[in-house]
């Protein structure tokens, strides 16, 4: 499978995300295996300036083939809707007329990082840029493609959403699209691949002991759970990260950080700081999604009477208190 990648107005994060990719042999390497080949992309191809156009030129008419269109980063439509803010570099043609174009002659397109799947970072405030994503504006489907559009495979946008996103998301997106092991069924409501968007970050979270005591940090550096104070939204972002984590080793939980849900559509705005968490009557709005709110309500209250002595403390120092001795007497 052939892909084309685009960077439209975004960090490049994503891409960084995508070279630590959990391989040995490296990211390239391990999509050839797969069948996979990078036709372009602006950070590591070889072509340039005029040959990297006539490329795009050539793919977007026909007499180039590929298969897969990755775009990265949100659409920036403005002003009033002409694309003028951002002009793909010496073609005069502004990158949503680029991708329109190239979309309709892809058989997959995929949409690589919150930005690209639902407006992401660039859409936030007044949005005076007119950014949007792919197929979606926000949460609401549209974005720059429309509600309609279907690839040549018939799939829709896949949206590999993630603010960057987890390099094993895109590889393995990629290598089952490859291998025609890829339908509609396998997206979510949002066009995320389920494989990864019907766990939560939650599940695997390092602090799940804090978490099922109610034993809550209080102010960062804190190893306590930090959904009750400190704004996480594990317990509502549908990721695997911490089943999953980063390059075998790291998430933004193991990191001590609180989950900002960057899978989710409007992450960029909370309508509070990240690291606050809302509440009314002393009780956090945002709350599981897996479990009725008043359960969760009366069995944090059991929870928070039975917390054990060490978990409690532990919770509000930046450093554990020792486990209580297996031996009787004082401790060594």
């Amino acid at each position: 499978m052939k892909i084309l990648w685009l960077q439209a107005s975004g960090c490049g994060g994503c891409t960084q995300s995508l070279l630590g990719a959990e391989s040995r042999r490296g990211v390239l390497a391990r999509l050839a295996g797969g069948g996979v080949e990078l036709v372009f992309h602006p950070a590591l191809a070889e072509a340039s300036g005029d040959e990297a156009l006539a490329l795009l030129a050539a793919a977007a008419d026909g007499t180039l083939a590929f298969d897969a269109l990755c775009v990265e980063g949100a659409l920036l439509r403005g002003p009033n809707g002409s694309g003028r803010f951002h002009v793909l570099a010496g073609s005069g043609v502004p990158m949503i007329d680029w991708v329109r174009r190239l979309a309709a002659r892809a058989r997959h397109v995929l949409a690589i990082g919150s930005c690209t799947a639902y407006g992401g970072i660039a859409a936030s405030g007044d949005n005076l840029l007119e950014a949007c994503g792919l197929q979606f504006d926000g949460a609401e489907p549209g974005g720059l493609l429309g509600a309609d559009f279907r690839a040549g495979s018939g799939l829709p946008v896949v949206n590999v959403a993630g603010c960057p996103i987890h390099a094993d998301w895109v590889v393995d997106t990629l290598l089952a699209l490859a291998a025609g092991a890829f339908a509609a069924g396998d997206l979510d409501a949002l066009q995320r691949p389920r494989f990864y968007s019907e766990q939560l970050v939650h599940h695997g979270c390092p602090k799940n002991e804090f978490y099922e005591f109610k034993a809550s940090a209080q102010k960062p550096s804190d190893l306590g759970c930090l959904m009750e104070n400190l704004g996480c939204k594990g317990t509502q972002a549908h990721a695997d990260c911490n089943v999953r984590p980063w390059y075998g080793v790291g998430s933004c939980l193991r990191g001590g950080f609180s989950c900002i849900a960057c899978t989710e559509p409007g992450f960029e705005e909370p309508g509070h700081p990240f690291m606050a968490t809302p509440k009314v009557a002393g009780i956090p709005i945002g709350l599981p999604l897996d479990m009725p709110k008043a359960w969760f309500v009366a069995l944090a209250a059991l929870s928070k009477s039975a917390t054990p002595k060490r978990v409690r403390e532990s919770a509000t120092r930046d450093h554990p208190l020792p486990l209580p001795s297996t031996k009787k007497g004082p401790r060594p």
